[in-house]
């Protein structure tokens, strides 16, 4: 199983699109086996559901995340965890534990200052 965390230095993104880059985790037996780390290729509208899922993503960790990108992770079988906050690692240990949840925010503008503020994931 592969996991990508959509990151801002090492926290989760706010905004999905516009993160500075994707952490992938390998898991393996319920435990972290690999990670690394993917520069941002550039936000074009379908772009980056198609990319994650070449790397082998099967689910994604992000804050805010528009509804096209989730419609192609969905038509992939990708799980996406949207609202999802802090630490990349802690974000993915909680998922792997299943206290993290989706609150299924989605952001509907692409002027992405503060339009996803207040969508925390369950935790």
């Amino acid at each position: 199983m592969k996991i990508a965390v959509a990151c801002d230095n090492k926290n989760v993104s706010e905004h999905f699109g516009h993160c500075e880059g994707f952490q992938l985790f390998t898991v393996e037996n319920g435990k972290i086996t690999e990670s690394k780390f993917y520069q941002n290729p550039g936000h074009k509208p379908g772009f980056l559901p198609n990319f994650l899922n070449n790397l082998g993503a099967n689910t994604v960790i992000t804050g805010g995340i528009g509804g096209g990108a989730i419609d192609i992770f969905n038509e992939k079988n990708i799980e996406v965890i949207s609202g999802a906050t802090g630490d990349a690692d802690k974000a993915v240990d909680m998922y792997l534990q299943g206290k993290l949840k989706s609150t299924g925010s989605v952001c509907h503008e692409h002027e992405f200052e503060d339009t996803c503020e207040g969508h925390k994931a369950n935790r």
